[in-house]
């Protein structure tokens, strides 16, 4: 499915989320049995705590398609986000060393 046929179109989520945001799912899956495929994915996916990035990646889309899709399942109460941070202070920027370990982890799968 095309990402702008996954977010309704939609660019940007409502609400920043970093990359480094650690998403978790607030509910019993059963619950959101109605969702897109993609929104039941993030619920079953999230049953373990993950970051955005991770999401986007086992989801195999975009990161900001995985923003938006997270933060309408946070609106919605499916799932929760726990910003890091100071992420305000950085413009919501994440840390060079943070970049940096994930580079390296990702060197590390290779």
């Amino acid at each position: 499915m095309r990402p702008y046929a996954m977010t309704g179109g939609r660019t940007r989520p409502s609400h920043h989320l970093a990359i480094e945001a650690l998403v978790s799912t607030a509910v019993d899956v059963a619950q959101a049995r109605g969702l897109s495929p993609e929104a039941y994915r993030i619920c079953v996916l999230c049953r373990e705590v993950r970051s955005v990035a991770e999401v986007s990646a086992l989801l195999a889309v975009p990161l900001g398609v995985a923003r938006i899709l997270v933060a309408d399942l946070a609106e919605t109460g499916l799932v929760v986000v726990q910003q890091p941070q100071g992420d305000e202070v950085d413009g919501g920027r994440p840390h060079v060393t943070l970049l940096e370990k994930v580079l390296s982890g990702l060197r590390r799968l290779e």
